[in-house]
């Protein structure tokens, strides 16, 4: 329904920015991370989600989307609420959050509020499940060099390029962002980093 709310920021409150636009005040949940970047009286765009349910009709607001697809990624988790995708990615980033799901750290997860062992479990092992099957049906995650993966975590470039799939970016999209990065000696962060910055548009 909203794509992305482009507008003056009218409030700033915990996990909340309320933006005006053409006089209507929105109010969008949020992170710390896009808190952070947001000014209060300047203009400003948050790509949004909306949750509607029985009782429910929430507006999230994201400043890139980067932090939007994290978001929707971990509330597709069995068990993890908006509440919970919020407290991980405020305590964390949709870098670190692939870096995360790639090593199989729990305690990265479970430094949010709210996120206990079992969850975070739950979040590494099905997120895992989807870089897989992403794996197995044949998505390029050589960086634009034209050969697939032949193995899931084969390689920095595979496990950097897996990492980014699963946050919801197409396999075009991440040919093309990790082509011509020194895959063989940056981190892997770092790849996950500047593959996510060169997608992102904030």
């Amino acid at each position: 329904m909203f794509y992305y709310l482009n507008g003056t920021v009218a409030e700033l409150l915990p996990y909340l920015a309320v933006i005006d636009c053409g006089g209507v005040g929105y109010a969008c949940k949020t992170t710390n991370n896009t808190l952070s970047v947001l000014e209060k009286g300047k203009r400003s765009k948050l790509y949004t989600y909306l949750n509607v349910g029985e009782e429910v009709f929430d507006l999230y607001g994201f400043a890139t989307q980067s932090e939007l697809n994290s978001f929707k990624q971990l509330i597709g988790v069995s068990g993890v609420g908006p509440k919970a995708a919020l407290a991980i990615l405020s305590v964390g980033t949709p870098e670190s959050l692939a870096m995360a799901i790639v090593t199989g750290d729990e305690k990265a997860l479970t430094a949010a509020p709210g996120v206990g062992k079992k969850i975070a479990q739950r979040i590494i092992l099905e997120l895992k499940d989807k870089m897989a099957k992403a794996a197995a049906g044949g998505l390029d995650f050589s960086g634009g060099k034209g050969a697939p993966a032949a193995a899931v975590f084969s390689n920095k470039a595979s496990e950097a390029a897996q990492a980014l799939a699963v946050l919801g970016y197409t396999s075009q999209e991440v040919s093309v962002a990790l082509k011509g990065l020194d895959v063989d000696n940056l981190p892997l962060e770092e790849i996950i980093r500047q593959g996510l910055k060169r997608m992102a548009k904030p």
